[in-house]
């Protein structure tokens, strides 16, 4: 196997120089990213996400998971083939039809869109949900969309977190729903300063002392497992790292950086994890401490081992999506701009709606679940 030159990981580097042309085109990609989450919102997230959701929960996830699979699918397409980044994928394969968990390292604010990569190459874009910080769910439109995906916001306090949580993972059971479910288990993202202190903090506690990782957090990830064994297929450790250093969501935008992802998976299945709070504790520090010496190797040889998993994203495919996309957002604002004014109307109303659920977590029952809840009293 070819071995490729020793990453440098500091700030300083970057793969291309942001020229002006480079600037203006990453503050179109964004702009046209942010009108066309804030269509297809206003349009297909209300009428999937919440109308149909009265009638089915399943059919509500798999017509939402469709149209915003259309819209997410813009990002990998952003990032392969107007950015050039190499996305590498390594080490074992991933199923399509499976149910699964994803643990991966937080390396850097844009982690969790490089699995969006691979989620669309194995037809489950839409279906992905992911833990997050409660911050995130305040950004403009986005913060919506996240919601309608069914994201779970935290606080990352356990005494707060752990009843939504529960609430969340409970609606996610059905094995005929297809489900990825990401989780990030260090709770925020790597830097120096925040390695010292958790080096600092295992030192002190007799806990392994992690150079590449911080130390994970259990009791989240305790209860997704818990909640979810009988359901899903496998657990599987998702490592990733950069070349030639980790991009910030701007690098991603502009095309400065990243030149390569490495994307390193390995599958777990549920026979392999053990069941009690402690053992799980445990077996989630190892797995950290094996993830820490793979990124070891990795920065010192610059690949990880087994690469070529997955191929590239073939252009054909992102043209076909990109001008479905482009039709179905092209139609929508027609509407918006050129009709009557109940469009307008309509999209003021359901604007309102999506901001008011999203502050309050709130999604609506289906009609059949309230009826039988109704009935009791």
């Amino acid at each position: 196997m070819e071995v490729r030159g020793a990453i440098d990981s500091g700030d300083g580097i970057t793969h291309r120089t942001l020229t002006p042309i480079r600037m203006i085109r990453g503050i179109i990609c964004l702009l046209m990213l942010l009108i066309t989450a804030f269509i297809m919102l206003v349009y297909f997230g209300f009428m999937t996400a919440v109308v149909l959701r009265f009638f089915s929960l399943h059919y509500s996830r798999k017509a939402t998971s469709f149209f915003f699979g259309v819209w997410l699918a813009l990002w990998p397409i952003l990032f392969e083939k107007i950015n050039k980044t190499k996305v590498i994928f390594s080490g074992e394969t991933v199923p399509a039809k499976e149910r699964v968990m994803l643990i991966a390292n937080h390396r850097t604010e844009v982690d969790w869109m490089y699995l969006w990569d691979l989620a669309w190459r194995k037809g489950r874009l839409g279906y992905i949900k992911y833990v997050l910080k409660s911050s995130l769910m305040k950004l403009p439109v986005f913060g919506w969309g996240f919601h309608i995906l069914e994201f779970i916001s935290v606080e990352r306090k356990w005494e707060v977190d752990e009843s939504n949580l529960r609430q969340m993972l409970s609606s996610f059971k059905d094995p005929n729903d297809p489900l990825w479910l990401a989780l990030f288990p260090e709770g925020t993202d790597f830097t120096e300063q925040k390695c010292i202190r958790s080096q600092k903090y295992a030192a002190d506690n007799g806990l392994p002392v992690l150079n590449h990782v911080l130390l994970p957090k259990t009791k989240g990830f305790f209860a997704c497992l818990e909640d979810l064994r009988c359901s899903l297929d496998a657990v599987y450790d998702v490592t990733i790292g950069y070349k030639p250093r980790c991009p910030t969501l701007l690098d991603n935008v502009f095309g400065v950086n990243p030149s390569e992802v490495h994307i390193h998976i390995r599958r777990i299945g549920l026979d392999r994890i053990p069941t009690s709070e402690d053992e799980v504790a445990s077996w989630l520090m190892k797995t950290f401490q094996l993830k820490d010496q793979l990124l070891s190797k990795f920065y010192s040889q610059g690949h990880f081992p087994h690469e070529g998993t997955e191929g590239d994203l073939p252009t054909l495919k992102c043209l076909v999506n990109f001008l479905a996309a482009t039709l179905l957002i092209s139609s929508c604002m027609f509407f918006t701009f050129f009709s009557s004014i109940w469009f307008k109307i309509y999209v003021s109303l359901v604007c309102c709606y999506l901001a008011s659920a999203t502050n309050f977590n709130f999604r609506p029952m289906q009609l059949v679940s309230f009826l039988n809840a109704s009935s009791m009293f």
